[in-house]
């Protein structure tokens, strides 16, 4: 496969959000409706289970305009979901829907449901995913090397998934354990050169592990037709100051990491052993920023927050030539708490039900594109 190169560390922002009954607070297969409004938009995508809607920014040199970009998708979203009876919300889980999923009736989708069998109808997760840019393949792959032992310090700072089916589950993130039922899910492996992750590819296309490179769900993967590293690792935000930290400290690790030299990252934890990494994923899903990271193979551990707050340190370096100070410092507030799991569990707590939790993540998305309207009626 060729890498298509995408100079200057570029940022693409693909958001999940949760399409909801307008009464009931339900999710609600109503993509096939909605899409009728966007019929040949490019920012503006359904997914694998109709209950979903993916909001696309354009390819940006910043996460503040790749977020003012989904901003203005999100506003003209809202206005067509109010016609269709349709709520939206963010997290990675909805709190209390029972229902298997129906699957979008496109060609691709039909396949892989055709494959999966009752599996593809339990898959009703919501993620946020970051696009960079890299200059070739080799320097994705060496990105990606680097960035794999650190997955799980982006999935405790957006892990927003405590429920499922009416439960509290005591998962920060849960959203993982559901999607890990699934094949070509999880940890990636590791490749030196963009040649290695070619023969890769295609051993597991002659196998029928794969039809395509997106059929590699990895939390990390290579997306040679963008040109880009996509880390996919992280619960859907309830809302764009989240998306717009969290975009930011994605793109300031991955662009300081794709271009340091070997000296300059020796004090990040690497060539950690595979039974170590598997468990500083899990113990970030489980137990989000109060996780503790084991930083080598003889156990020896450190709060997942110190290891966050040096990669924010490091990400620092190159904030301001990416022009990033302000998301990194929105992605430094989410250290403080509460964090977007906590705000659910509060929420659930406050309402004594799930329903409660629902509500709360629709009006925090609302609330902030109704400030943005407010302003843009000023601005006019």
């Amino acid at each position: 496969m060729e890498f298509r190169s995408s100079p200057g560390h570029t940022v693409g922002i693909e958001w999940e959000l949760q399409l909801l009954d307008d009464q009931t607070l339900d999710l609600s297969p109503g993509i096939i409706p909605l899409m009728e409004f966007f019929p040949d938009s490019t920012f503006v995508k359904p997914e694998f289970i109709q209950s979903c809607v993916e909001l696309n920014s354009c390819v940006s040199q910043t996460t503040t305009m790749a977020v003012d970009h989904i901003r203005r998708t999100l506003i003209a979203l809202l206005d067509r979901c109010e016609e269709l009876n349709l709520r939206v919300s963010g997290g990675g889980t909805h709190p209390f829907c029972r229902r298997l999923a129906l699957i979008t009736p496109l060609p691709r989708y039909s396949k892989l449901k055709a494959a999966s069998g009752y599996l593809a109808h339990t898959q009703i997760t919501f993620s946020t995913h970051v696009h960079i840019g890299m200059d070739d393949g080799d320097q994705a792959m060496r990105a990606m090397q680097r960035l794999t032992p650190l997955i799980p310090a982006f999935l405790a700072l957006s892990a927003n998934s405590p429920f499922w089916r009416g439960h509290e589950t005591g998962h920060a993130a849960y959203r993982h354990r559901i999607l890990a039922a699934t094949p070509n899910y999880g940890l990636p492996t590791v490749f030196g050169d963009w040649q290695e992750f070619n023969e890769f590819f295609k051993a597991a296309t002659r196998a029928g592990m794969a039809r395509h490179f997106k059929d590699i769900h990895w939390d990390i993967r290579p997306h040679p037709d963008f040109g880009t590293l996509e880390i996919r690792i992280m619960d859907s935000a309830s809302d764009l100051t989240v998306v717009h930290g969290l975009a930011a400290f994605v793109r300031c690790l991955t662009a300081a990491l794709a271009d340091a030299s070997d000296s300059d990252v020796s004090f990040l934890p690497g060539g950690l052993p595979h039974w170590v990494q598997k468990q500083n994923r899990f113990s970030a899903a489980h137990l989000g920023l109060d996780a503790d990271f084991i930083v080598d193979g003889d156990g020896r551990h450190r709060p997942i927050r110190e290891l966050i707050s040096d990669l924010l340190a490091f990400s620092g370096t190159v904030a301001s030539e990416l022009d990033e100070s302000a998301g990194l410092r929105i992605a430094g507030t989410l250290l403080e708490g509460p964090t977007a799991y906590e705000q659910q569990v509060e929420a659930y707590t406050a309402a004594d039900s799930t329903r409660g939790v629902v509500e709360m993540l629709y009006s925090r998305l609302i609330d902030e594109t109704r400030i943005q309207r407010v302003a843009n009626a000023v601005s006019c």
